[in-house]
């Protein structure tokens, strides 16, 4: 007898699958859809010009394709030119391996900063130039950050002005102007559920006009009004817009379709680590794996905390991998926002992770996320979590009592001296005495665990991980085994509800969004002189919309 549930299951897996692994970029169907997209013209973006705040870091920093035109704009003028040159050095020079390092930076030295050179940076001050002239080889490193310092305080000024006046600067508005189209469902192509959480199912989507595939988390109106969860919906979406790290999960888009409040977010392929220490071979994962996620995990924290943020739910199973193995922080639905330093009180987080003063009851701030990260690495190397066996049952309170009074017992074979060492200082019971918190410069990645790890290459993504997934796996349940939610009845929305809704769909995001465009290689097929467009659109909005 045929298995209807095997072969749905089967049927949404194939298709799955494969719009993964080609992405339709290059299908008629895409090319046609993009030859409808057309910029909006350059008088109709007056308003935005108006809207958006001159900050040069947001601008020619963090935004993609501003930071795009405003190296093309650099290019015309041969100072400016020069200027960005040598910070894109200064990157390379950062990025490089330890074994040529002082070369490249003996090269910079002489090449950009001494007087005699023809690529000197005429711009310097008076001061860092005497200094640079003068300095010998222990001073390169300090004088070439003094450089970069000035470079960027130069390329504030006039270069940041001339470029607001160019065309340079009239295509980055059209290009906004196209971000803030109005996004519904009908943007997204949608394939297999992959998941379910408290108000609603999480689905694999993918961008029409690009082929960038995404992760759909739909929190359904009525469910959400029912349960009273609209503030923590909020804070999650507005937490993630915040984020800008590569090793947490990325928010794309926020929209709202008829039933749901959607948020379309990185898609990791390859699983969480929760799975891959049970699941996956002998219980447990290798020290070179342990060691490359818990750097990732910790830039992420360290990013989140940098803005305010703790992040309350660190676990292994809130960390997700992506095609190529790296990983990424998610599930944000428990963080929160330190406002003025003051501490937190309300109990948040998953038993057997929670920090003693947590399970105290007491106040708390950024080093419970520390705690957590030890009982991670604990459980990424023995296969069990700190307190509680692999296993067993036992009470929750028990555990409770444990994480407050026992000291951690490491019995697990590959328990060396530095991992024991830094899960000891992550599992302090005392905040103060905890990695992380004993000083104001007491970062965790100074730790002799991390003594085979490059950061500056890490936050790069210049790193190959240890594991990449099987690309011919879906790591989630099948579909049958993902139980559906019955309807919330009896609910009805109202004018304040109608509002929240809109407040919620904020459309793209600038950062992703920008990345997505330029990826896809959608930025150059509008960017080119000579292509062609179907139709003539006059709001020059996407017509596949």
């Amino acid at each position: 007898m045929c298995d209807m549930g095997g072969l749905d299951n089967l049927i949404a897996n194939t298709a799955y699958l494969q719009a993964r692994k080609s992405g339709d970029v290059d299908s008629k169907d895409m090319q046609k859809r993009r030859k409808s997209i057309n910029l909006p013209k350059v008088e109709e973006c007056v308003g935005i010009k108006s809207s958006i705040s001159p900050e040069y870091e947001s601008i020619c920093e963090q935004q993609p394709i501003g930071k795009t035109f405003f190296k093309e704009y650099l290019a015309t003028v041969p100072e400016y030119q020069l200027a960005q040159e040598f910070l894109d050095e200064v990157c390379t020079w950062e990025l490089s391996e330890e074994s040529i390092k002082n070369s490249l930076l003996q090269g910079m030295v002489n090449m950009y900063l001494k007087n005699v050179s023809n690529t000197y940076l005429k711009f310097l001050s008076t001061d860092l130039s005497n200094k640079c002239q003068s300095a010998s080889a222990n001073d390169f490193e300090n004088i070439l950050q003094l450089a970069r310092e000035e470079t960027k305080g130069f390329l504030k000024g006039k270069p940041f002005e001339g470029f607001q006046t160019s065309p340079f600067y009239e295509k980055f508005l059209q290009w906004k102007g196209y971000e803030r189209q109005s996004i519904n469902d009908k943007f997204f192509e949608e394939f297999r559920v992959l998941g379910k959480g408290g108000f609603g199912e999480v689905c694999a989507v993918q961008v029409k006009c690009t082929g960038k595939m995404y992760a759909c988390k739909k929190l359904d109106k009525k469910r959400l009004k029912k349960k009273k969860g609209e503030s923590m919906a909020l804070l999650e979406k507005e937490i993630l817009e915040k984020v800008n790290s590569r090793f947490i999960v990325t928010l794309a888009y926020a929209f709202q379709s008829k039933t749901a409040l959607c948020l379309v977010m990185s898609l990791m392929n390859g699983g969480d680590l929760k799975y891959h220490i049970y699941n996956v071979g002998e219980r447990g994962l290798e020290r070179d794996r342990v060691v490359f996620y818990s750097a990732q995990i910790i830039c992420g924290i360290l990013h989140l905390h940098s803005i305010k943020i703790v992040y309350r739910d660190m676990k292994p199973e809130n960390v997700l991998l992506d095609d190529n193995g790296h990983c990424r922080l998610s599930d944000l639905g428990l963080a929160v926002e330190v406002k003025d330093g003051k501490k937190i009180t309300h109990r948040a987080g998953t038993n057997g992770y929670m920090a003693p003063e947590i399970l105290k009851e007491e106040s708390y701030s950024y080093p419970v996320d520390w705690f957590a990260m030890g009982c991670s690495i604990y459980e990424m190397i023995a296969g069990r979590t700190p307190f509680k066996d692999y296993k067993e049952k036992v009470e929750k309170d028990e555990v409770k009592k444990r994480t407050i009074n026992d000291e951690v017992q490491f019995q697990h074979a590959n328990f060396d001296e530095p991992t024991k060492d830094i899960c000891k200082l992550f599992l302090a019971k005392n905040p103060e005495s905890r990695l992380g918190n004993r000083s104001n410069d007491d970062d965790p990645r100074k730790h002799e665990y991390f003594k085979s790890i490059n950061f500056y290459r890490l936050e790069a993504g210049l790193i190959d991980p240890p594991f990449v997934p099987d690309p011919s796996v879906v790591y989630a349940k099948d579909v049958a085994d993902i139980a559906d939610f019955s309807e919330a009845r009896g609910i009805e929305f109202d004018d304040k509800d109608v509002e929240f809704f809109k407040r919620f769909s904020t459309g793209a995001i600038p950062i992703p969004w920008q990345e997505e465009v330029i990826e896809t290689g959608l930025f150059e097929d509008l960017n080119n002189p000579n292509r062609l467009i179907e139709g003539d659109s006059k709001s020059g909005i996407c017509l596949l919309l």
